[in-house]
């Protein structure tokens, strides 16, 4: 199935492509390397609300178009804002909340996102990268929070950020916008792996389809637990996480899959 998810006067912002119970997003403005502008942030906001509530999909997969993956916020449409009375500040703060609501959907979504990075993935578009729960990138991808060296700290990919990665690593990328290689983003854990070109496509269906092939019910419970977890003190975090257990233990699910270990059978999901 393909259905685009927002359309300009000429083609869909966002492609979405379902297959096998993958949802492939493709961000669809290569010429601007994909920027966010408000329009397109939109849609994959609106886009990801579906997928949440869509019992068919069990994995996403987020991309882009033409050679880069994400170049950040549209500056010149953030420029351009600069006319109006207040000089853009309006415009300015309803940009910021609309990306953060966008980063925190990913977050919140029942299903695990793949980001597929084959090109630049820079200030805003580094920030979706680490709001991914997994990363695959080509060897040739770069990445990089440059904000910087414009005099527009990345502030708000800072938040993603420094949640990946550790924070002298962090504090590096933000403070010098230096851009850096796929291999030391494995490196430092912004992004799990990285492959060839052409290897690409083959290892991020490879682990879409493997993570598909769980209890949609039990992933989904353990990614809000991880997240939930992460900004707990330690022992909330175990509290908490053994009531998720609890819970988890009484699905149906649990107990298939428990029997079909036991049984040493294949489990058949319900996802309940």
């Amino acid at each position: 199935m393909s259905q685009p998810a927002a359309k300009t006067a000429a083609e869909p912002l966002l492609i979405r492509e379902d297959k096998s119970g993958i949802a492939r997003l493709t961000m669809n403005r290569p010429a601007q390397r994909n920027a966010l502008s408000h329009d397109l942030m939109d849609a994959m906001q609106a886009e990801f609300a579906r997928i949440a509530e869509d019992r068919a999909v069990r994995v996403v997969v987020l991309t882009g178009a033409g050679p880069g993956f994400c170049a950040g916020h549209d500056l010149k449409e953030l420029t351009a804002a600069r006319a109006e009375a207040d000089r853009g500040r309006a415009f300015y703060e309803a940009t910021m909340r609309q990306c953060s609501a966008l980063m925190q959907a990913i977050v919140h979504c029942p299903k695990p996102v793949i980001a597929r990075v084959h090109g630049i993935a820079t200030a805003a578009g580094c920030q979706l990268v680490a709001s991914c729960d997994l990363a695959i990138a080509a060897t040739e991808a770069k990445f990089a929070t440059p904000g910087v060296n414009i005099g527009l700290f990345c502030s708000t990919p800072m938040v993603a950020l420094s949640r990946n990665v550790a924070r002298k690593q962090a504090m590096e990328m933000l403070l010098t916008g230096e851009m850096i290689s796929a291999a030391r983003a494995v490196e430092i854990g912004l992004v799990n792996r990285a492959v060839p070109a052409e290897e690409l496509d083959a290892t991020v269906t490879d682990l879409a389809r493997l993570i598909a092939s769980k209890s949609a019910h039990t992933v989904s419970i353990g990614k809000r637990a991880f997240y939930e977890q992460l900004e707990k003190p330690l022992a909330e975090a175990y509290d908490y996480a053994s009531e998720v257990m609890v819970k988890n233990m009484l699905a149906r699910d649990a107990e298939e899959g428990i029997g079909a270990f036991i049984e040493k059978r294949d489990p058949k999901w319900e996802d309940r």
